[in-house]
């Protein structure tokens, strides 16, 4: 019987918890607002994912990120031959290393 009174206990408090962090109270909208919707969707776990929050930005963010994304990279690409085209370019114009000038007389 002690048993069952320790776990008791921890449900409480972890009941407590959930309701001091708002998480029952996000819950409880959620479930209502599927309650409500007039046509049920077809996965209910989708859908409180996206209530919630859980599934991340909205789709049309991601592609929009996507695309950026697509697009930096191809400038990267183009900024790093303009770079090595550059540094082609500074070689013919600087001397290497291991030729010095020879100090004029």
């Amino acid at each position: 019987m002690t048993a069952y009174r320790g776990a008791d206990s921890k449900r409480e408090e972890f009941r407590k918890y959930l309701e001091k962090a708002g998480v029952l109270d996000a819950l409880t909208k959620v479930l209502v607002g599927l309650y409500e919707e007039p046509e049920k969707p077809n996965n209910a776990l989708d859908f409180l994912k996206q209530h919630l929050g859980a599934s991340g930005p909205d789709t049309a963010d991601v592609e929009a990120l996507k695309l950026e994304v697509t697009e930096l990279r191809q400038k990267c690409e183009q900024l790093e031959e303009q770079n090595q085209e550059y540094r082609a370019k500074l070689q013919q114009y600087e001397p290497s290393q291991g030729e010095e000038q020879a100090p004029d007389s």
